[in-house]
C-alpha cells in the first residue's frame, strides 16, 4: 500500500536536504506518492503568497509532510512559514525525543528523554 506524503522542499539548502531524504526514503524500499508542494520565497515569487493554500489542504489530507528549511526573509509583511503552518495546522508542541546510539560514545548513558516544546506563546 502506497503513502502520499505532501513534500514541502523549502528553499535554500531545503531542496539539498530533502533529496537526500528521499533517496534514503528510496533506498530503504518505502512506497511513498509524494505531493510536491513549494512554500517560502519560491511559493512567494510563483503564487504571491509564502504558504499556498493548495499546500494546506494537502498537509491536512495527507496528515503527514516532509518539509525542508524555509528562508524567512527579514522584511516588513513577510510571515515566517513556519510559525504560519503552526498556527494553521494547530502543531502546539514540538516533540525532541533524545536516546543513546549503541556503539557511539556519550558521556552520558541509557539516556531515554522527550522534551515538549509548546510552540503557541512567547516567540510564535
Amino acid at each position: 500500500m502506497s503513502h502520499v506524503i505532501t513534500l514541502i522542499p523549502g528553499d535554500g539548502i531545503g531542496p539539498e536536504v530533502t533529496e537526500a531524504v528521499l533517496r534514503i526514503f528510496n533506498a530503504a524500499g518505502l512506497d511513498v506518492d509524494w505531493e510536491r508542494h513549494d512554500a517560502g520565497v519560491l511559493a512567494f515569487k510563483k503564487h504571491k503568497v509564502s504558504l499556498p493554500a493548495e499546500l494546506l489542504e494537502s498537509v491536512k489530507r495527507n496528515k503527514v509532510a516532509l518539509k525542508g528549511p524555509v528562508t524567512t526573509p527579514i522584511r516588513e509583511g513577510f510571515t515566517s512559514v513556519n510559525v504560519a503552518l503552526r498556527k494553521a495546522l494547530d502543531l502546539y508542541a514540538n516533540l525532541r525525543p533524545v536516546q543513546n546510539m549503541p556503539g557511539v560514545q556519550s558521556r552520558f548513558e541509557n539516556v531515554d528523554l522527550v522534551i515538549v516544546r509548546e510552540n503557541t506563546e512567547d516567540l510564535y
